[in-house]
């Protein structure tokens, strides 16, 4: 198994940047697909970026495409996501989530295993 630990959420302003980081444990991340989730207050929980083995590929919401990067380092069992140009709709509580599959995937039940999140709040 492989546990998640996110990092990096704060309080931010409109229009800045965070860079949120997922430190996995228990076993090397480089055979499991990565994902970003975020989930809003009354809302579900929707895809944000996803990330294959290598990092070869990635996929992205509409909502936050040209604005967020996910990367992955292996080497440091770490994944990442910067988010630039930071809007109050972004506001949520992010997650990372892994998946024992090479295929990206966008919904929430194609992951095995979850971070608890971090706490982002964009201020207008």
């Amino acid at each position: 198994q492989v546990q998640l630990v996110e990092s990096g959420g704060g309080l931010v302003q409109a229009g800045g940047s965070l860079r949120l980081s997922c430190a996995a444990s228990g076993r090397s991340i480089s055979i499991y697909t990565m994902g970003w989730f975020r989930q809003a207050p009354g809302k579900e929980r929707e895809f944000v970026a996803g990330i294959s083995w290598r990092g070869s590929n990635t996929d992205y919401a509409v909502s936050v495409k040209g604005r967020f990067t996910i990367s992955r380092d292996n080497a440091k069992n770490t994944v990442y996501l910067q988010m630039n140009s930071l809007k109050p709709e972004d506001t949520a509580v992010y997650s990372c989530a892994a998946r024992g599959g090479p295929d990206l995937r966008r919904s929430p039940s194609d992951y095995g295993y979850w971070g608890q999140g971090t706490q982002v709040t964009v201020s207008s």
